[in-house]
């Protein structure tokens, strides 16, 4: 087992708001998305937010939504990700959300095995992505980092 783990954020601002019937396939998949992640090999933990659903929206503007987990690899977020029905509906984004042009709407980084991280610490991490690029404390999949290595 190692001693990281990989936290992962995605943020995406929602065409209309989800109560708008344009959204009812996005909303009827997320359970079926939280479902399928919760069986996923290498899946550890999500922030589930007030809707337990996963789906969280800052009070301050409802239509930009995110959702913060933890994998224990690169690879087995990969695979769920793009190598399993999640692909169907990542197809779908254009449908539900407003692209987000040249910026990243995923940010990963690596934590201490058994560490959950807040929403804060990844909008913290969305933001040095954005600031700074790729680097191993904010870092996508076109350009991943390696956990770093324990010190005992």
């Amino acid at each position: 087992m190692s001693a990281f783990h990989l936290a992962q954020m995605n943020n995406a601002r929602l065409s209309a708001p989800l109560d708008d019937p344009a959204m009812s396939d996005f909303l009827d998949g997320v359970a079926l998305m939280n479902d399928l992640a919760d069986r996923s090999p290498g899946f550890v933990w999500r922030l589930a937010g007030e809707s337990r659903d996963g789906t969280i929206a800052l009070p301050a503007d409802p239509r930009t939504i995110f959702t913060l987990s933890v994998w224990e690899s690169v690879e087995h977020l990969r695979a769920f990700a793009y190598q399993s029905a999640h692909l169907d509906y990542l197809r779908r984004r254009r449908e539900w959300f407003i692209p987000h042009g040249h910026r990243d709407a995923l940010v990963m980084w690596w934590i201490p095995a058994g560490q959950r991280p807040s929403l804060r610490a990844g909008i913290s991490r969305l933001g040095r992505l954005w600031a700074d690029g790729p680097t191993p404390d904010a870092f996508t999949f076109r350009q991943p980092f390696p956990a770093p290595v324990p010190v005992f």
